[in-house]
């Protein structure tokens, strides 16, 4: 099976400015300690995670740079892209509410392999409370400002905010917006499942929405596919194969299982889909969204040394 990795991380925290994978205390996190990640993750570390996988290309996310280099990573990334053929398309962090944001977006502008940014909105941490991030003018002008770059936006944020990022997408129907980790639905009972796939159904209507089946780690468990089974068939149901797409989140949700059984849980789950949605979900959705051309595989550092 051919596969676009729709989401995860090159690091190495040893040379580049990443707060949170270098600084004392470390930050609460949902999968709790990160300790183990707090390293250098480069593509012959990808190749030694995903071995026995048929990665064609894949699409590398901003890992929270230092805010005050906001366009550092991503000019970081392209050179890598440059010197090793990877990432195949990077999604950058971008600011929407800085007032430097039209000075990143047009760095973007000669970076190819930028296809899309990433700004967490403020959320609250449980559904209810005050409004989010996506509610600030400055982010829905900023938001405003993505299509005359050709740009999308990957929207990571919990599923409670969903109806903000509904309100959002009217400012520019044509934006694609890419929901994240399918959502965050951390709380697995009745009632936060009934919530979030309500949240989530109401988001899919949109049609210029997608979403990434990807983090689905559960803090202190290990990832299993009987856990994960019907938020992945609830994605594909909501928003169909076309705009579905499966990623690893590696190195990050390296953490709560290993490659190999995220991606056989991923199998799994569609084994009794018909082919064009599995070769959608797995490969297609995520290469005609990015604009990738995968009919040449990536040459591995595998291949290299032999």
């Amino acid at each position: 099976m051919r596969i676009v990795d729709a989401h995860h991380h090159f690091w190495d925290p040893a040379v580049n400015d990443h707060p949170w994978l270098r600084e004392e205390p470390m930050i609460p996190f949902r999968y709790g300690d990160y300790s183990a990640i707090r390293r250098r993750f480069m593509p012959e570390d990808y190749d030694a995670v995903s071995r026995g996988w048929n990665v064609v290309a894949s699409v590398t996310m901003e890992g929270e740079w230092t805010p005050s280099d906001p366009t550092g990573e991503a000019e970081w990334m392209q050179r890598l892209a440059d010197e090793t053929g990877r990432p195949a398309a990077h999604v950058a962090q971008a600011w929407l509410n800085s007032p430097d944001l039209e000075a990143v977006l047009k760095t973007y502008d000669r970076l190819p392999i930028v296809r899309s940014v990433r700004h967490k909105p403020r959320s609250n941490p449980s559904p209810g409370g005050e409004p989010g991030g996506m509610t600030d003018d400055a982010f829905r002008d900023g938001f405003r400002r993505l299509a005359g770059h050709g740009l999308m936006f990957d929207l990571q944020t919990p599923w409670w905010h969903l109806g903000e990022a509904i309100d959002l997408a009217a400012l520019a129907p044509d934006t694609p917006i890419i929901l994240n980790h399918a959502g965050l639905p951390a709380d697995r009972s009745v009632e936060g499942l009934a919530g979030w796939r309500a949240a989530l159904a109401d988001f899919a209507a949109l049609p210029n929405s997608y979403v990434k089946i990807s983090g689905l780690g559960l803090a202190g468990t290990p990832w299993r596919i009987e856990d994960n089974i019907d938020i992945i068939r609830a994605c594909i149901d909501l928003f169909g194969p076309d705009r579905a797409m499966f990623a690893s989140n590696f190195p990050v949700d390296g953490l709560c299982g290993a490659f190999d059984t995220i991606f056989a849980g991923f199998d799994r789950a569609t084994r009794g889909d018909a082919p064009a949605a599995r070769a959608a979900l797995f490969h297609d959705t995520a290469a005609r969204l990015y604009g990738l051309s995968t009919q040449t595989p990536i040459i591995t550092t595998r291949e290299i040394e032999k």
